[in-house]
């Protein structure tokens, strides 16, 4: 039979195997995580992964270890995800509107509804006469971001979706500054008609 500790720990293990844990929805977890954090760091650095534990804004994760020279590698056990372009320019315009709303002095939590995120989107999707298609695609888009845990439909609101934080962990500084660089370059051939 488990003490209260070691079932706190086996429970935060678990937690965390299954996706990102939040201060704010899984507080057993969080609590376990400040009480027993050095034995669930323990738990995953034996097979190869870190633990990553924001506390300014308030989510826990698994990353894989760097590989280290005189280490042997040790298979992959949180696997990476390719993303797909739309997916992927989701994401970067999400965190970008996230730092506008931080810096604006934005409290609590960053919340879009479907057709301002939409409207993200659009300007970037491949020129369509059919409405309807784009909106598809852009729906398409916003569940699989929910899927992956970058964002969450507000209960009993089918139109209004959090930005989750993790997505800083993902979407850096660094790729901003390309996504901002591509945008530049892609501004003047837009301008002229697609003939430059």
């Amino acid at each position: 039979m488990r003490t209260p500790d070691e079932q706190a720990v086996a429970t935060a293990i678990i937690r965390l195997m299954r996706g990102v844990a939040y201060r704010e929805t899984d507080e057993d977890t969080w609590s376990a995580l400040q009480r027993h954090g050095p034995a669930v760091r323990d738990h995953f650095t034996t097979i190869g992964v870190d633990v990553v534990v924001d506390d300014t804004e308030g989510y826990a994760y698994l990353r894989s270890q760097e590989e280290t020279d005189g280490d042997a590698a040790l298979p992959r056990l949180v696997n990476r995800r390719s993303l797909t372009y739309n997916l992927s320019l989701l994401l970067v315009l999400l965190r970008k509107r996230l730092v506008e709303f931080e810096t604006t002095g934005g409290e609590g939590k960053l919340v879009l509804s479907r057709d301002q995120i939409v409207d993200l989107v659009r300007l970037f999707l491949a020129d369509s006469t059919n409405e309807a298609r784009v909106i598809d695609q852009a729906e398409t888009t916003i569940k699989k971001a929910a899927e992956l845990g970058f964002l969450r439909q507000l209960r009993g609101q089918t139109d209004q979706w959090e930005v989750r934080r993790i997505l800083k962990a993902y979407v850096d500084a660094q790729t901003l500054s390309d996504f901002a660089g591509k945008l530049r370059d892609y501004a003047p051939v837009a301008e002229g008609g697609g003939d430059g």
